[in-house]
């Protein structure tokens, strides 16, 4: 929407980047059912542009499970509006950490993890 753009028109880069770290972020929570949170962001690439109206998808994979900590790859891919056409707009890594409810580091069972 116009209140996601930068000045130039674009889709601002800080709302995509965000819209990667709450599909990682769910995938995260699911993956060890509870809590998590991101503790970094990395190989951030933004390939391609976003027009205001694009449709966004973003697909999000275990790429590393530590025993307290996923690593979590994201693409951002971005479809016009009016056909078909698509673009990768956005790549990045994501680590989260496990948290118990005392907000401290908790393992990841292994059973708990789905891959699928």
């Amino acid at each position: 929407m116009p209140a996601d753009t930068n000045p130039y028109g674009g889709v601002f880069g800080g709302w995509l980047m965000s819209q990667m770290a709450l599909a990682a972020g769910s995938l995260a929570s699911r993956t060890a059912r509870g809590k998590c949170v991101v503790v970094a962001a990395d190989e951030l690439r933004f390939p391609g542009a976003m027009a205001v109206g694009d449709e966004l998808s973003v697909y999000a994979s275990i790429a590393r499970q530590g025993r307290t900590s996923l690593t979590i790859a994201v693409d951002a891919v971005a479809r016009e509006r009016d056909g078909e056409a698509e673009t990768k707009v956005a790549s990045g890594v994501f680590s989260f950490v496990a948290l118990d409810d005392n907000n401290k580091p908790r393992p990841i069972v292994a059973e708990e993890v789905t891959h699928g």
